[in-house]
């Protein structure tokens, strides 16, 4: 991988890595615009402040961007979102991994 690859990857990384930037993502995976306040509820436990920077930041990073209808992903977003949602089924076989490696004795 070249540096200038290393680069993006950590750039993007840094930027999901903050709290919750992931979260708001997600809660807008389904394509549907969301007010302020849904957005809030369907990520749970976020401070309005902190959701406001993350809105910042992932609009600044044009992942997400914000209509006439609310909040919602941009094409580049939503193809994150579909990269990311492959870890879905991942998630389902590691947990169930972890599920059978705690019942050993």
């Amino acid at each position: 991988m070249s540096s200038k690859e290393n680069a993006a990857i950590s750039q993007l990384l840094a930027l999901l890595e903050a709290r919750y930037a992931l979260r708001v993502l997600w809660a807008l995976r389904d394509g549907h615009p969301q007010t302020f306040r849904l957005l809030q509820d369907s990520v749970g436990g976020i401070t309005p402040n902190t959701l406001n920077t993350r809105i910042k930041e992932l609009r600044e990073a044009d992942l997400m961007t914000h209509g006439p209808e609310g909040y919602q992903v941009t094409a580049i977003g939503a193809d994150l979102l579909r990269r990311i949602g492959e870890l879905h089924a991942f998630a389902g076989k590691w947990s169930a991994s972890q599920a059978r490696k705690s019942l050993r004795p």
